[in-house]
Order: structure tokens, then C-alpha cells, then sequence
């Protein structure tokens, strides 16, 4: 009925087609609202490695072509290789079996600050003794502190 009446009024008018004044953003919001829950969802679960609470310095980050090994020593000293526990004893054995560069594969020791310093040496000499000879220790970036300006 109400299409029976626009078109006889568009007769009237001489088959002219009025300009659509506004756009409808609903879906487009309703897209966005999706897309935005999808990704709060989805960011934790990127966060690589075990966490730990890792020393603060200004040091500059460095460039990564490729994605290194990790090696972390937890609060408690307990060692993991990537996200994976593992004894002392095996740690160099499995690091020789994935480094796919040979000992020319880099590998980050990460090591929680309440970590005593000579047991993070301990993991790193183990690593050095075993030839590998890319290691180098993980820190978070230091926040500037407003009192020092």
C-alpha cells in the first residue's frame, strides 16, 4: 500500500529520487563492538613466555629477525625452556636439539629480579660451558621518573 502511494506520488513528481540524507552507522558499530571484544579477548593470550618479574634498565631494545629461545628462571629457580619446565640436567641437551642454527642460535635468559644473581649465572654458564654463544639477559624498560627533571 504505502509503496502503491510513493510510487504515484513519484509519478506526480516526475520519477525523481530524493538524495539520502544520513548514513546508517548501526552495523558498522556493530562491527566494530565485535572486533574490539574479539581482541580484548584474544591479547592476553599472546604474552609470550612464563611470566616473571623482570629487572628494570634504560637499556635500548634490539632489533629480532627471527624468534630466539628463551630461557627462564622462575621466583622458586625453577628453569624453563620456552614455556616448559625442565630439569638442569636437560636443559643443554634440548637447546642443542632445537637450536636449528647450531650454536649461533640466540638464546634470551630472562631471570625473575627476586632471582639470587648467581643462579641466573649458573643457567648462563651452563649455556656458555655447552658452546652456545648468543645469550643475552632480558630487563623491562625503566620508567623514567618524574622527581629526576
Amino acid at each position: 500500500m504505502a509503496g502503491a502511494l510513493q510510487s504515484r506520488s513519484q509519478g506526480r513528481r516526475g520519477a525523481r529520487r530524493r538524495a539520502m540524507a544520513e548514513i546508517n552507522v548501526t552495523p558498522f558499530v556493530d562491527v566494530m563492538l565485535v572486533l574490539l571484544i574479539v581482541f580484548m579477548v584474544t591479547a592476553p593470550l599472546l604474552t609470550v613466555g612464563v611470566p616473571v618479574d623482570l629487572p628494570k634498565t634504560r637499556a635500548q631494545t634490539l632489533g629480532q629477525d627471527n624468534e630466539p629461545l628463551s630461557v627462564t628462571v622462575k621466583r622458586d629457580g625453577g628453569i624453563y625452556l620456552q614455556n616448559t619446565p625442565i630439569a638442569e640436567e636437560e636443559l643443554v641437551a634440548k637447546l642443542t636439539a632445537i637450536a636449528a642454527n647450531g650454536y649461533d642460535q640466540r638464546i634470551f635468559v630472562r631471570g625473575d629480579k627476586a632471582v639470587d644473581y648467581g643462579r641466573i649465572m649458573e643457567v648462563m654458564g651452563l649455556l656458555s660451558a655447552a658452546g652456545f654463544t648468543h645469550i643475552g639477559l632480558v630487563t623491562d624498560v625503566a620508567k623514567p621518573n618524574p622527581q629526576d627533571h
